[in-house]
């Protein structure tokens, strides 16, 4: 399996093995170099793709052969596009799981709560969700998750048990922290980019073509655009013959302790 254990030793010995023979048989330094690469390049392509498993365990879809996904939200609560996006799930009687940033939490409050009493799941996308969180030291990042850890618990009386990354981003430090608290790393299969793209029909398309069994589709509840497609992607996931389903009852993994 390909992660970073397995691949630092590989490159090690390889490391071992070309110094040894540059000595002995005189092979070009520039070799050095293109282990270097090739080994950057592996890192970079773990630590930006979540679903590589490369520096932690993580689930981006169901296994499940029925026609059943789930979806996502992340970034916030915001006062301007959460109630919208509660007020189309509600609607549509579609269950979703929100992956919550702490200050916005702390900040809205009762839309916080809201969330829970309409009967969606919450998990941790860390307290301030920084452009450089995934820099930080793992003791920094433990003390930042248990933040909102606290917060959500003093405001629902949950303990959280799903963390999913700051764009997705992993590294040993943020690894570190996720098993410190005994989270669950939960991705996606579906990435929608709608914080990207602001075409309403590419958007729309982007996710339609994401339908899959088992898929996870990862939306954030902070853009207007995500707000315009939701109700008519649900209405096409219902003319698929598709079910929106709690993604505890995908994944068949627990949300909170």
């Amino acid at each position: 399996m390909l992660n970073f254990r397995n691949t630092t030793l590989v490159f090690m010995i390889l490391l071992a093995a070309f110094a040894y023979l540059q000595l002995q048989q005189g092979w070009h330094w520039s070799g050095y170099f293109m282990l270097i690469a090739v080994y950057t390049l592996v890192l970079f392509y773990g630590s930006f793709y979540v679903g590589s498993q490369f520096f932690i365990p993580a689930v981006c879809q169901g296994t499940t052969t029925e026609k059943q996904i789930a979806i996502s939200f992340d970034d916030g609560p915001i006062e301007k596009h959460t109630p919208e996006v509660l007020a189309i799930l509600k609607k549509y009687e579609v269950p979703a799981t929100f992956f919550c940033i702490g200050y916005r939490v702390a900040a809205h409050e009762s839309l916080f709560k809201q969330i829970i009493a309409d009967g969606h799941l919450v998990g941790s996308h860390s307290y301030y969700h920084d452009f450089w969180f995934d820099m930080h030291s793992s003791k920094r990042m433990t003390a930042e998750l248990q933040q909102l850890q606290k917060l959500v618990y003093r405001l629902t009386g949950k303990n959280m048990k799903w963390f999913r990354p700051p764009y997705g981003v992993t590294n040993p430090n943020v690894s570190k922290a996720a098993r410190a608290l005994d989270y669950k790393v939960i991705g996606w299969k579906v990435r929608t980019m709608d914080t990207v793209t602001k075409d309403e029909s590419k958007l729309l398309q982007k996710a339609k073509d994401g339908l899959q069994p088992g898929a996870i589709f990862l939306f954030h509840d902070t853009i207007h655009t995500t707000v315009f497609i939701l109700p008519r992607f649900l209405e096409y996931v219902k003319e698929q013959g598709y079910t929106v389903v709690p993604l505890d009852k995908l994944v068949h993994l627990q949300p909170y302790a």
